[in-house]
């Protein structure tokens, strides 16, 4: 048998990594400033990481929920504290995509409409409802296209005044930062005014914080840096530092009942104790605040390049603008510098994603590699 092709592939076999550093086969050591899609989040093989899931595995590694896991409440409890989010809910699953799937479900189910507002470049999972509220014709089937989405443009307030008071809107999923699509951002003018809105209307504010959550923006999520609250909110990525989990923090005002949501592996004994471990080593260390800092220091590091036309997002999760397509580039940082870094759907754009405890002295190579491969 062979795999599914269906990832184009760098010729690169990592076979460890420690912190950022990525080690292959050939003993050729990369910077890893991507950390597999803002996945990685406190680095890898994080020592107290390790230690916690290897202390679980040798107690039990995975029950169903239709028995007590009280690590799940502990979770919550963590989670919440940290967040500044306790008046929320939280439900587990495994993965981006299924978090917003249950969150586009969750908020059918509550306002019983049906039709959803997304935004022009979003991103949102690969899977049903969350492909469909996904911007990409490529990536959705068929299948896909039975769901009523409308997609408009960011921060285009009339057209959003336009179809939100219409009546038929279950649910506005928006990125706090566009991840994939290139790292625009909602202003907070406009964040607000559709919070409003949606709220007016009756509709459920779904924030998007799968890539930007879990501290990347420099705060917990980024949705904090524009003074909304959304009714739901879905993580997932960085979450548990490579280990898949996900979930969605559900305001209180949403009521539970048995069966309405569910998930076999969601929120097992493995992935409860990797996002305590992310949680207990992000307060720990002082990671939050790292990211905020570290995004003052790049910018003025990407000021000092005259290729660089913008430099976009917020806290360690950044975008780099320049006037052509940056997946050259992207080839020789990997082959020549051994750096790894992101693209986009905006193909000028080089993403910058790293763990949120790198340095200062990281970000200096970081650039010194950048400028050899501009000259």
């Amino acid at each position: 048998m062979n795999l599914f092709d269906v990832y184009p592939l760098y010729d690169v076999t990592p076979v460890s990594a420690k912190g950022i550093v990525v080690t292959d086969d050939k003993g050729t050591e990369f910077l890893d400033f991507y950390g597999g899609h803002a996945v990685i989040s406190i680095g890898h093989s994080h020592p107290h990481y390790v230690k916690r899931l290897t202390d679980q595995l040798n107690k039990i590694g995975f029950y169903s929920n239709s028995v007590k896991n009280p690590l799940q409440e502990e979770l919550a409890a963590k989670l919440g504290q940290l967040s500044g989010c306790e008046n929320y809910n939280l439900f587990l699953c495994n993965s981006g995509a299924e978090a917003n799937e249950n969150a586009l479900k969750l908020a059918s189910f509550h306002t019983g409409k049906s039709r959803v507002i997304a935004f022009t470049n979003g991103f949102h999972g690969r899977t049903s409802a969350a492909v469909a509220a996904t911007d990409n014709p490529k990536i959705n089937a068929p299948i896909n296209l039975q769901q009523k989405v409308t997609f408009l443009p960011l921060n285009d307030l009339e057209a959003f005044k336009t179809e939100i008071e219409k009546g038929d809107v279950c649910a506005v999923i928006i990125e706090t930062i566009q991840g994939v699509g290139g790292l625009d951002e909602p202003t907070t003018d406009f964040y607000q005014q559709v919070a409003q809105l949606s709220k007016i209307n009756k509709a459920i504010l779904i924030a998007d914080e799968v890539q930007c959550g879990f501290g990347r923006s420099g705060k917990f999520f980024a949705f904090q840096h524009h003074d909304i609250q959304p009714d739901i909110i879905s993580v997932a990525k960085g979450m548990g530092n490579g280990f898949p989990v996900g979930g969605i923090l559900i305001h209180e005002d949403i009521k539970a009942s048995y069966g309405l949501l569910g998930t076999t592996f969601g929120g097992n004994h493995l992935a409860s104790v990797a996002t305590l471990a992310v949680l207990e080593v992000l307060e720990e260390e002082k990671l939050i605040e790292n990211a905020g800092h570290l995004e003052g220091y790049f910018r003025a590091l990407a000021a000092e390049i005259p290729q660089i036309k913008k430099v976009k997002g917020r806290g360690l999760m950044l975008g780099l603008e320049f006037d052509f397509e940056v997946a050259d580039l992207r080839k020789r940082l990997i082959h020549d510098q051994h750096l790894f870094t992101g693209g986009a759907k905006d193909k000028r754009v080089l993403r910058v994603l790293p763990a949120l405890n790198i340095t200062e002295n990281h970000l200096d190579t970081f650039f010194t590699a950048l400028k050899a491969e501009l000259q």
